[in-house]
């Protein structure tokens, strides 16, 4: 495979809040923000239609405050807007390098952006444009994790590219355990039947009974975000059935 010839033809990226962060205690990184752009703008220059789902960690969790006594659906509507935030966030960023973007929140937000559909959604991706998901899932109790399987199978993407602050999956974790050992590739029963911490088994299950592929790589080191759809030695690759 030349670094000419993505791998995928769409794709849906899913980031989280705290990606967006950097180095920051809380909110949005500008420098973070600037570079994630240039680097999705890479990946549709390459021809790869772009969809994304973006967490809310660091702005708010609901989970957080349900857990202090807030009613867990009302916290979750809360994280569900802050995910909003994030989103328009970067559709503005994205926009300055003149890609076009739209976002779609699964609760209706008119004045600010569309309400999802994925057939609106396929429509955006086919003309190029870069879709960003907001408000996960809709639902409470469920993830941005989740919420990146569910957009990923509606709008039938080549592959879930997640990002993370590691280079893949590991056995234990390689922040605190130096001989933890990398995975390259695994399959979604040994996903679940080894306990890793991947996403949430929610999310699993749905790309597994889907045979959705995901990859898995770190976002912090600069230049893998366009990598990862040239090059599949980048991060682990989690793929359905046997390996």
């Amino acid at each position: 495979m030349t670094a000419q010839t993505p791998l995928y033809k769409r794709v849906l990226l899913k980031l989280s809040g705290e990606a967006l962060m950097a180095d920051l205690d809380y909110g949005i990184d500008a420098d973070m923000l600037k570079r994630v752009s240039a680097e999705i703008k890479q990946i549709v220059e390459a021809g790869v239609e772009v969809a994304i789902v973006i967490g809310a960690g660091n702005i708010f969790r609901g989970k957080g405050l349900a857990d202090s006594g807030m009613d867990r659906v009302t916290g979750d509507h809360m994280g569900m807007l802050a995910t909003v935030m994030n989103c328009l966030a970067l559709q503005d960023s994205i926009e300055r390098l003149d890609v076009p973007c739209r976002v779609m929140s699964a609760l209706a937000i008119d004045q600010v952006c569309e309400t999802f559909d994925h057939r609106v959604a396929d429509r955006h991706l086919s003309k190029g444009r870069v879709v960003i998901f907001a408000a996960g899932t809709g639902s409470p109790f469920f993830t941005t994790d989740s919420a990146g399987s569910l957009r990923a199978i509606e709008i039938r993407a080549d592959a879930l590219i997640k990002a993370t602050k590691v280079d893949g999956v590991y056995d234990s974790d390689p922040m605190k355990n130096p001989d933890a050992k990398r995975y390259d590739q695994l399959s979604y029963d040994e996903v679940l039947h080894k306990d890793l911490k991947v996403m949430d088994a929610t999310a699993i299950v749905l790309c597994k009974e889907q045979n959705m592929p995901l990859r898995i790589f770190n976002l912090g080191n600069p230049g893998d975000l366009p990598k990862v759809v040239f090059d599949s030695s980048i991060g682990t690759s989690v793929v359905p059935g046997d390996k």
